[in-house]
């Protein structure tokens, strides 16, 4: 027998609201101090140390973000910011991540896949790259709408 609901009764209700958010899990912290003393090297030995670091972390997201900012040569900017970009999406999916929701600045863990992903706009503007460029725009603004250009 199938019983109909009573006159009044309320459907369950769907308390979440909004894109979800997605929160990388902290770095290694041994990867955090080795990405600072790499960053605190002098500007000519900064590029080498922060590569040792990606070579002993290479999924931390930091270094290759900090490797793209202090590449001189556009392809290199440009090969270190996709790096960083691509462990990023690797790092987001496994946090449960499904190609959509938001990926705050906020949130310090992200900041490593974000400071990629903007090495990446930056570095492909560089290069001649305008629709990657775009695309990385778009896509930092639709991960964090408080981002600033």
């Amino acid at each position: 027998m199938t019983h109909a609901p009573s006159p009044g009764a309320s459907s369950p209700v769907d308390l979440t609201s909004g894109p979800t958010e997605t929160v990388l899990p902290p770095a290694d912290p041994d990867a955090l101090q080795a990405t600072a003393a790499a960053m605190a090297e002098p500007p000519d030995r900064r590029r080498a140390a922060l590569s040792s670091v990606a070579e002993r972390f290479p999924r931390h997201l930091d270094a290759w973000a900090r490797l793209a900012e202090v590449a001189t040569a556009g392809a290199d900017r440009y090969a270190f910011a996709r790096v960083g970009y691509h462990r990023g999406l690797d790092a987001l999916r496994a946090a449960g991540w499904r190609g959509t929701g938001l990926v705050r600045w906020a949130h310090e863990e992200n900041r490593g896949f974000l400071r990629s992903l903007d090495a990446l706009r930056a570095a492909a503007a560089s290069i001649g790259e305008t629709d990657e460029a775009e695309r990385c725009r778009v896509l930092l603004h639709q991960l964090d709408p408080d981002w600033k250009d």
